[in-house]
């Protein structure tokens, strides 16, 4: 009999697992996932035998492939809160996650994008391998990254981060390792011997240590990218106007050497597919991030700009070019970098005023903004 409950829990020894179980949808997080996944990390704290938690996804394809898009996109286009009350959950269980008092060991096999970053990427042991695509693809949809990974992404090295958050790029397990998204590569076939050493684990230097002798050096048949790549990627990005680093890419298109050259053409040709609105407040949260320091200080950022994209058309208008017609051709509004404007992007940031409460995860913050 298929056991189709969302989240499927299983003690294994001293190990808590907990399974996202959509595989269809590749596990697309919906609300009461989020909250089933928090019940069980209450749960695991209160077990005095539990000693770590694992976290795994049903299926082939993927731990799990964000949030249920077409949920939000539907509750957004018809006016409703139901988006608003999800997101508030879901970023309070992402900075429970990266609090979490004991080993939280998140399986990153396969597809693991947005909302899948959120409940993986902020664990304390992140594992990859070489079926690994990690990725924040929210610009590709009119959205801005969220769920901590403004947060994640500005810490990576260089500009990586930058690229990857205005590109919407995957990146497999060598660049997931190199831009600090994972901690350790280890071959998917030995996930089930690592989970059954895991359950005899008793102290986290024991989880730690079980992880740590499983690891390997990714695959070279799977080279990564981004470290052949750091000095032209750093040059052009390095610049808070998302018009500077295009004129940039476009002037590598024209002189660098014809691999390079290809390259950054491929980019200039991705950002001119995405909303000129996104990839603007993308880059302000990406650059205010880095400022912020804190996880819980970027996600209170993250639920101001969540709610704000709103009230703008892109996000409605990107899902359904991308998912729901799946025509590849959003009409974005404004259509032009030049037409959005440095009050635009600020209204992104600040405070969502008395009829919307703020997230509020941060020290001193209150119901109506950052003390």
């Amino acid at each position: 009999m298929i056991d189709d409950r969302p989240v499927l829990l299983e003690t294994r020894g001293r190990s808590l697992h907990i399974t996202l179980n959509r595989p269809r949808a590749i596990n697309a997080l919906t609300h009461t996932m989020v909250r089933l996944i928090d019940e069980a990390l209450t749960a695991a704290e209160r077990d005095g035998t539990v000693t770590s938690v694992v976290l795994t996804g049903a299926g082939e394809r993927g731990l799990c492939a964000g949030g249920d898009i077409r949920a939000l996109h539907d509750d957004t286009r018809a006016g409703g809160r139901a988006s608003l009350d999800f997101w508030r959950d879901e970023y309070r269980l992402n900075a429970r996650i990266a609090r979490f008092p004991m080993p939280y060991v998140a399986l990153m096999d396969g597809i693991v994008m947005g909302g899948g970053v959120g409940v993986s990427a902020h664990g304390s042991l992140r594992i990859v391998t070489e079926r690994s695509r990690v990725a924040m693809p929210e610009t590709v949809i009119g959205f801005v990254p969220d769920v901590g990974g403004t947060h994640l992404l500005a810490a990576a090295p260089g500009e990586l981060g930058t690229h990857l958050a205005l590109t919407g790029r995957a990146v497999g397990a060598a660049d997931a390792l190199l831009c600090g998204l994972a901690d350790h590569y280890v071959p998917a076939r030995r996930l089930p011997e690592l989970t059954e050493a895991l359950a005899a684990s008793v102290t986290a230097e024991e989880v730690a240590r079980t992880v740590r002798g499983f690891a390997e050096e990714p695959s070279t048949a799977e080279p990564g990218e981004l470290a052949a790549q750091r000095d032209w990627i750093d040059a052009c990005y390095a610049t808070d106007s998302v018009e500077e680093i295009v004129r940039r890419l476009e002037g590598t298109v024209a002189s660098a050497s014809a691999s390079t050259a290809h390259a950054a053409a491929d980019v200039v040709a991705e950002l001119g597919g995405r909303s000129p609105l996104a990839l603007k407040v993308t880059l302000a949260a990406v650059r205010r991030a880095a400022r912020l320091g804190s996880l819980e200080a970027v996600l209170d950022q993250e639920f101001r700009v969540s709610a704000r994209t709103r009230e703008e058309p892109d996000f409605v208008e990107g899902v359904r070019a991308r998912i729901i017609d799946k025509d590849g051709s959003p009409h974005w509004k404004p259509a032009t970098l030049a037409e959005v404007d440095d009050s635009t992007v600020a209204r992104f940031f600040a405070p969502l005023g008395p009829d919307e409460p703020e997230l509020g995860l941060a020290p001193g913050a209150t119901a109506t903004g950052t003390a």
